[in-house]
């Protein structure tokens, strides 16, 4: 049994992987809550999404059971213990700019390109697939392995949160969503929105800034950023807006219409959890905004923005932190809006160290709320995610990468949020290879093919290493 070829078990299913892979991945299952109902409680292609998987799970003789529309699962093995495969079919809006159909799901020059290929459907297959290799070899198995699958996870988590008020929790497990080697420690998850309520405000120049509009999820850079003026010398400030633009390496545009100047900024997508990897169109646009002079409460929204613009660690706020484990805290300015008659909301996604304590974080920003009279909400605090290097799951997957690809299985951190932290013992495994561009949530996101395979074998073996 030792002797498997996983490398060719893998490539005898290549066709086949491939074109699964596809499928999956030609289904644009975003959150849709306006089409939310009973069994579809994240709307009906993410309802579809999961169905899919749990079809090729039933066609491959697998258990699968759905979960209220929540989440659901695939299982094969024997055994009172079950080691967890947890994975999520819901991705992010794509956004624009994209050089394919976004759930075209083309391959070109060795990649698959689509929406979710890197995150998470690409890495779900290829987990799948090695459930599906376990199977049809008929390997013997001491345990089950159950593939969990959410649906939310790139928003609030209720999937797996519903699925466990029904379902086992399995002793240990890994995440297919992250990076090769090992993610062995994940930074917690702090969601906060500041609202600010209309009021006269502050008195500014003869200015008024009519809407700010920008970002669509905490979790992503915002790639867009929109806003509308009123008042006098319009003019001179869409020249002035546009010497900006130039100077500031960003996409840029501005008219003047109905005596409203509109400005417009373009930057760079990126995951929320490495923020310095985007540029953030809504936090440039703030920036020169900054330069004017507004009338009411446009004056504290921009204050507010002046302290999240120019570095990512969150120095300004006051909230930085560091430890060795998991590196810096990092903050995303998610979603920034304001309307002239309604108020102002700015949405950050914090991530911080393992070691850290949380509390510090909440108290300091309530604190700088206060003071310019906005108010504060905790959407969320998911807490970090850590498993000591001498942990036998960790020693299992190490040796399983290095013996698939001849490397060191060295153990990593990284601020981004997996499902891995909802087991008692889990970690991030996979699926993107050292050295390659990390293109989660960005425009043209892409798995190469020959890590499609590469990532289905090294599964195939995790798996029967940790349920044999």
């Amino acid at each position: 049994m030792n002797q498997i070829n996983w490398k060719e078990q893998v490539e005898m299913r290549k066709k086949q992987l491939l074109d699964d892979t596809k499928g999956l991945l030609r289904i644009p299952s975003l959150l849709d809550e306006g089409n939310a109902k009973e069994g579809a409680p994240f709307g009906p292609e993410i309802a579809k999404a999961l169905s899919y998987m749990l079809d090729l799970g039933k066609d491959s003789g697998m258990t699968v059971k759905n979960v209220d529309g929540y989440a659901g699962h695939i299982e094969i093995g024997n055994g009172d213990d079950i080691v967890g495969v947890l994975c999520h079919v819901d991705v992010v809006p794509p956004g624009d700019g994209w050089s394919f159909d976004p759930f075209g799901a083309e391959v070109k020059d060795g990649k698959i390109f689509a929406r979710g290929a890197i995150d998470d459907k690409g890495p779900t297959m290829a987990a799948f697939y090695g459930m599906k290799i376990i199977q049809e070899l008929k390997l013997p198995l001491s345990k089950r392995v159950r593939m969990i699958i959410g649906c939310d996870e790139e928003s609030n988590w209720q999937c797996v949160r519903h699925y466990f008020t029904k379902e086992e929790m399995p002793a240990i497990g890994f995440a297919p969503d992250a990076d090769f080697p090992i993610i062995s420690a994940e930074k917690g998850i702090f969601d906060v929105e500041f609202r600010l309520e209309n009021d006269q405000g502050e008195e500014g120049d003869n200015l008024q800034l009519l809407s700010f509009t920008s970002g669509q999820r905490l979790n992503m850079v915002p790639d867009y950023a929109e806003a509308k003026i009123q008042g006098t010398a319009l003019e001179e400030i869409q020249r002035s807006f546009e010497a900006f633009g130039q100077k500031s390496e960003v996409e840029y545009g501005a008219q003047i219409e109905n005596d409203v100047l509109t400005l417009k900024v373009k930057g760079k997508s990126a995951h929320g959890s490495t923020p310095e990897m985007g540029k953030n169109a809504g936090l440039t646009l703030g920036e020169y905004l900054n330069t004017l002079s507004f009338n009411g409460n446009a004056k504290s929204f921009l204050r507010l923005l002046d302290e999240l613009t120019g570095e990512y660690t969150g120095d300004k706020l006051k909230i930085a932190a560091e430890d060795e484990a998991s590196g810096k805290l990092t903050v995303n300015a998610g979603i920034l809006s304001y309307n002239g008659t309604e108020g102002a909301k700015v949405g950050l996604n914090i991530r911080y160290p393992v070691t850290h304590d949380s509390k510090k974080i909440e108290h300091t920003l309530s604190t700088r709320a206060k003071s310019d009279n906005w108010s504060m909400r905790i959407i969320e605090n998911n807490p970090p995610n850590y498993v000591e290097e001498n942990h036998p799951l960790i020693k299992t997957l190490q040796k399983v990468y290095e013996d698939q690809t001849g490397k060191k299985g060295e153990l990593m951190a990284i601020g981004g949020g997996t499902y891995a932290r909802s087991l008692e013992t889990g970690v991030a495994f996979g699926a993107l290879f050292p050295g390659r561009e990390d293109v989660a949530h960005q425009k043209d996101e892409h798995m190469f093919v020959e890590d499609l395979l590469l990532a289905s074998s090294i599964y195939a073996q995790a798996i029967y290493e940790l349920a044999k």
